[in-house]
């Protein structure tokens, strides 16, 4: 099994994940050694603290103010994480609407915290537009 699908299960709690769209992404080829191909670009599951910089140094954008900013938006991250549906494409069907980032970790079920948390893990999953909007989803990891 992949590291992706490994984390999309639910199995790497202590990994972050993240997505960049081949477009977003200069020089791929120094990345093959890490990451795995997906249709439009690339995905990493890298451990949490190596792989929060690395998201960084990739991207350019500090992946904890990433969530802190795209909480404020409900949006829908694909459950492969490689893919979302940006909340502005209904209002701004003329724009651009890829995505081109998605930064992803997982937290274990915690029945005393309850709500989805107490249904299972739980993948929180924050992206990033090429129009520059910045929203979240989170779902329960299905076993």
């Amino acid at each position: 099994m992949s590291n992706h699908a490994e984390f999309l299960a639910g199995e790497r709690a202590d990994d972050v994940l993240f997505f960049l769209h081949e477009d977003a992404v200069s020089n791929p080829e120094a990345l093959s050694d890490y990451a795995d191909p997906v249709d439009d670009g690339l995905v990493l599951v890298l451990p949490g603290d190596n792989g929060r910089d690395a998201f960084q140094s990739a991207t350019g954008i500090d992946p904890m103010g990433l969530a802190q900013e795209a909480m404020k938006t409900e949006g829908e991250v694909h459950d492969d994480c490689t893919d979302a549906n940006c909340p502005v494409a209904e209002e701004e069907p003329e724009e651009n609407h890829t995505t081109k980032f998605v930064f992803a970790f997982a937290e274990e079920q915690n029945e005393d915290v309850g709500g989805l948390y107490a249904d299972g893990d739980v993948i929180h999953a924050y992206a990033v537009c090429t129009c520059g909007e910045r929203y979240s989803d989170k779902w329960v990891v299905e076993s």
